[in-house]
């Protein structure tokens, strides 16, 4: 009699191969970041702007999108250290003065990325689950560096991936899409002071990410605050998943 297969955890790849670890990260992480960037695009258009179209940005080619840093470089290192995997793409060109309502549609155009994380995740839970029905087993006893094992730990991390950038970008700060929004919701007067940080978005982003958490891990606002939600909402889609074990 076959044993009940067990459980997809939520839990980082610990391969020792480091080549094998990094292309089940990267792989998922650059798809999960080319399409956030592109809804943006899309959305776009819908609403009447046309540059990233223009621009040749509408694509899933991912050399139109890739950001040497946070997308290739950064990854790689947060996967060696084995620590909650994120990165960011060359941002898709956006001009809301083409727009027909541009707080409004800015807004729309902001959560089009997170919103298609989400979608991404549901959807891949349910290809998990579908891997349970058909495959018994999947994933432990997998053996390791085959072509399903590969698949599986894709998939799983492009679950996770794509949980945590949803709700990475939510952060009501510039440059993140939650920013937009919340610029979105102010008052046009306070709303023009709010969009003045954007300019400073890069170095907010590092003081955030890595200056503060090193003063002091009170202010680390990935550990505190995004984890927890990403990881309860990770172990909802992969209980999803996890469906297919029952």
């Amino acid at each position: 009699k076959r044993s009940p297969p067990p459980d997809f955890e939520r839990t980082p790849m610990t391969d020792p191969n480091l080549p094998y670890t990094i292309a089940v990260w990267l792989i998922p992480l650059v798809i999960a970041i080319v399409f956030h960037e592109v809804a943006h695009g899309y959305v776009a258009r819908i609403f009447g702007d046309h540059t990233a179209e223009r621009l040749g940005r509408l694509t899933l080619n991912p050399l139109r999108h890739v950001d040497p840093i946070g997308t290739v470089l950064l990854p790689m290192v947060l996967a060696i250290a084995h620590v909650p995997i994120f990165g960011w793409a060359k941002p898709v060109p956006v001009d809301a003065r083409r727009m027909r309502n541009p707080r409004r549609d800015m807004m729309l155009v902001a959560l089009a990325g997170p919103a298609t994380n989400f979608v991404l995740a549901t959807l891949t839970a349910f290809v998990l689950a579908g891997l349970l029905l058909v495959l018994p087993g999947v994933p432990a006893p997998v053996p390791p560096f085959t072509l399903a094992r590969f698949a599986v730990d894709n998939l799983g991390n492009f679950l996770q991936i794509n949980v945590f950038l949803g709700i990475f970008n939510l952060i009501p700060l510039p440059p993140f899409d939650g920013g937009h929004v919340v610029q979105g919701l102010l008052p046009r007067a306070a709303a023009i002071h709010y969009a003045k940080l954007a300019r400073y978005g890069f170095p907010l982003l590092l003081v955030l990410l890595f200056v503060l958490p090193m003063i002091s891990p009170q202010t680390d606002i990935v550990h505190r605050f995004v984890a927890p939600i990403a990881g309860a909402a990770t172990d909802f889609f992969f209980g999803i998943a996890n469906l297919g074990a029952a």
